[in-house]
């Protein structure tokens, strides 16, 4: 199921990239393989024009990119980082195109909106989502502030940020004064007549 939306909507996205179908292209008839948690998710091929086209499980990838299973919440927190926490099985070249194309692809949701509806309905609709996700945003950072303001100031669940940071500089002065302490022990050992 998976791989019925993602190729078509991958080859949407390139076709509206000229560069990214040209770097591609340069690898035409090799296969990659997407797997999440260790379970195979998409196996494609390149065409000579740079697009994907879904290859059969059973054929050997060139390349295999295995993501970690929490890849759905490092999508929301940190993009940038996902593709470092892959691992790679094969063609290193293949790969890194992939990240590159992939990681510079944008949808334009705008331009394909207005094919449907119409230029002006498109721009006030992407505008009326982007501010009704901005408040559920902002209601989400302003929710997790008071949880983390009531656990720490109200209920003394978690230690604050001061509190912390006092107990820190107690530990490390305990820990410079016991390296004092050793200091002199050793000297007084040393200086201590042998008998």
């Amino acid at each position: 199921m998976f791989a019925r939306a993602a190729v078509p909507f991958a080859n949407h996205l390139l076709a509206a990239d000229d560069w990214a179908r040209a770097r591609l292209a340069a690898f035409a008839g090799k296969t990659a393989s997407l797997r999440l948690g260790g379970r195979e998710l998409l196996r494609v091929a390149i065409d000579e024009q740079g697009l994907l086209q879904q290859e059969a499980p059973g054929t050997t990838a060139t390349v295999s990119i295995e993501f970690p299973g929490d890849t759905p919440a490092r999508l929301l927190a940190d993009r940038a980082a996902l593709f470092s926490a892959a691992t790679i099985a094969g063609s290193a070249d293949l790969a890194q195109t992939l990240g590159l194309v992939f990681g510079n692809l944008r949808w334009d949701v705008e331009e394909d909106l207005s094919h449907l509806v119409g230029d002006v309905v498109a721009r006030r609709s992407l505008q009326l989502a982007g501010r009704i996700a901005g408040w559920h945003w902002q209601g989400a950072n302003k929710l997790a502030f008071a949880v983390a303001e009531y656990l720490t100031a109200e209920a003394a669940e978690i230690a604050g940020r001061k509190k912390i940071e006092g107990f820190c500089d107690q530990v490390d002065r305990v820990r410079d004064d016991l390296a004092r302490l050793e200091k002199r022990l050793a000297r007084l050992e040393a200086s201590r007549p042998t008998p």
